[in-house]
């Protein structure tokens, strides 16, 4: 039987999805799982996209251009425009999903063997492209203490070696949802000017920041050619399955190398631009009323789990993910015990063990991640479940710890 590739054996599972059989069981099983692991929102996509999907009347479903449809990236562009970030349908790349735009960067900006610089926790996909580029992933740790602020530059600093291509951040982020200040992102400026990096920002959450505006890497002067956005409509637009995303940058060179990727790929799908096309068109108040529900929703599962004793869960400013350090020995374990051997009233909860989302080993052992995407009743129940689930949890590890003993 022919070898599998050495790579393959390298690409880590996804924290958020490695769970998926445990859930299935104990759905087959009569219990009630709330979904916490994974950010599928339940707000409707918006009604001017179906309105415009039920209207079509295509003959044949054709490619489109590589780059994407001429009018959805004209479209864009008016749209990026209302954040202060001014490009045009040239400087936009339609990509199948965020992930793709993610995979283009780091094909088209890096070398095998090159560094990038990551602030951890980060989105467990970066790990996974960043094998897949042959790109070694360097990170720098934020820590629950300091509400996963940016470290200090400094010791970012620290980490840039002659191997050093990049900087990415996710902002607001996944899985924190901590939203980098202004300062923040010109201090990251200065190092990308000092040592001519690339500064890759992931920006697919902007619409959902609530305590402070996002500023975005585009709004910095001086350094067109440095940076690069990845963006989606799936959590915009409540449209996950829809798969388009956006590479943007203004660096001509770096745009036309992508270019020739997406060339490879042929085109981005049809359907899925049209709808992102319709989606461009919703009105402000859909934002206003998403935002206000996630709000509340934060608050709910942030209060809740502030109440539990032991847990920890700072408040995240954006996206609709919080991280929280629980009292468990492992986050794996606990994870995938909560859904193989506990119950509360016909009751359990998914979540997402932090140890995926750190590149340094051994962090994470403590934390999950947790997205606030049910309904407020559901996320009240999930929050008691959880509350339960730790006090057995702890009564085990206690009866495993004195069993050690004797």
């Amino acid at each position: 039987m022919p070898k599998i590739s050495t790579r393959s054996g390298n690409m880590p599972s996804s924290p958020i999805r490695k769970l998926v059989p445990f859930a299935d069981k104990a759905k087959k099983e009569g219990t009630k799982v709330y979904h916490l692991n994974i950010g599928q929102p339940d707000i409707e996509t918006p009604q001017v996209v179906f309105d415009k999907m039920n209207a079509m009347d295509l003959k044949v479903i054709e490619y489109s251009h590589s780059a994407g449809f001429e009018s959805y990236r004209e479209g864009l562009s008016k749209y990026y425009s209302e954040y202060n970030v001014n490009v045009n349908k040239e400087q936009i790349l339609v990509t199948t999903g965020g992930s793709e735009a993610l995979y283009m960067a780091m094909m088209s900006c890096f070398n095998p063997g090159d560094e990038v610089i990551i602030p951890e926790p980060f989105y467990a996909n970066y790990n996974g492209m960043a094998i897949a580029a042959g790109v070694t992933v360097v990170p720098v740790t934020a820590t629950i203490d300091n509400n996963y602020a940016l470290p200090p530059i400094s010791e970012i600093e620290k980490k840039v070696t002659d191997k050093t291509k990049a900087i990415i951040i996710c902002n607001p982020g996944n899985p924190t949802g901590y939203l980098y200040s202004e300062e923040e992102i010109k201090e990251l400026k200065k190092i990308i000017v000092d040592h001519d990096l690339y500064l890759i920002a992931d920006e697919v959450y902007r619409e959902f920041c609530y305590d402070a505006k996002p500023f975005s890497v585009m709004n910095l002067e001086g350094v067109d050619n440095n940076v690069v956005i990845i963006d989606s409509v799936s959590k915009r637009y409540s449209m996950c399955g829809a798969r388009i995303g956006a590479f943007v940058t203004k660096n001509k060179e770096l745009y036309d190398v992508a270019l020739k990727f997406a060339q490879a790929r042929l085109s981005p799908p049809t359907f899925g631009q049209i709808a992102s096309e319709a989606a461009l068109e919703t009105p402000k108040s859909y934002f206003d009323e998403v935002s206000a529900e996630y709000v509340k929703r934060r608050d709910i599962l942030v209060e809740g789990l502030n109440s539990i004793e032991g847990v920890t869960c700072p408040k995240p400013n954006g996206a609709f993910y919080a991280m929280a350090q629980l009292p468990i020995d492992d986050s794996d374990k606990f994870c995938q015990w909560i859904l193989e051997s506990y119950s509360y009233e016909g009751q359990t909860v998914m979540m997402a063990p932090a140890t995926g989302f750190y590149s340094t080993p051994g962090l994470g052992k403590k934390e999950v991640r947790l997205a606030y995407v049910l309904n407020e009743a559901d996320l009240r129940k999930a929050v008691e479940v959880l509350r339960n689930a730790l006090g057995e949890y702890q009564k085990q590890m206690i009866t495993q710890a004195d069993s050690a003993l004797a």
